[in-house]
């Protein structure tokens, strides 16, 4: 699955950008350190957005396109950033066969957003994913680390409306 690029602006702040930078600073003089100052930098801006990108590649003086390949090779990666509620579609085989496919349709028509966007307010954020081990309870979703279970298109209503605030 490709992974998609934000559709939102870039916010970093100041003290981000300083906390990055001491990161780099603390391990530029190691090129094999690259994917922990990602993981460093993912921690301090919650994804990878090219702005972030390229700080790394010019701090740890590597091309641009080796932090690129790496952030998109690795599943533990985010290019997009997540919302306050990230929501997670399980569309593995049994809850696919379940019927996970409408639900993920349902909650993209809803948010008007699709796999891997943020909303504009940063609230919500959907993904899917292959399978998060509850086939038992299938279809699944989680909102964050809640699991709902034996959905149905019905339920996305209900489920998004605990998290309207």
């Amino acid at each position: 699955m490709k992974k998609k690029i934000s559709n939102l602006p870039f916010k970093g702040t100041p003290e981000q950008e300083a906390q990055l930078k001491k990161v780099i600073d603390e391990n530029k003089h190691d090129k094999s350190n690259l994917m922990v100052v990602m993981q460093h930098a993912q921690d301090i801006y919650g994804y990878l957005p090219i702005e972030v990108q390229n700080m790394i590649a010019e701090g740890m003086e590597v091309p641009l396109e080796k932090v690129y390949g790496v952030s998109t090779f690795y599943a533990q990666f985010a290019l997009t950033p997540k919302g306050k509620y990230n929501i997670s579609v399980c569309l593995g085989t049994a809850c696919y066969v379940k019927g996970s496919g409408p639900i993920f349709d349902k909650l993209s028509e809803k948010l008007g957003i699709g796999a891997d966007e943020c909303t504009a307010d940063g609230k919500f954020s959907l993904t899917a994913c292959r399978c998060i081990g509850a086939c038992g309870l299938a279809p699944v979703l989680t909102v964050n680390d809640e699991v709902y279970g034996r959905l149905t298109v019905d339920d996305v209503d209900d489920i998004l409306a605990k998290y309207k605030d």
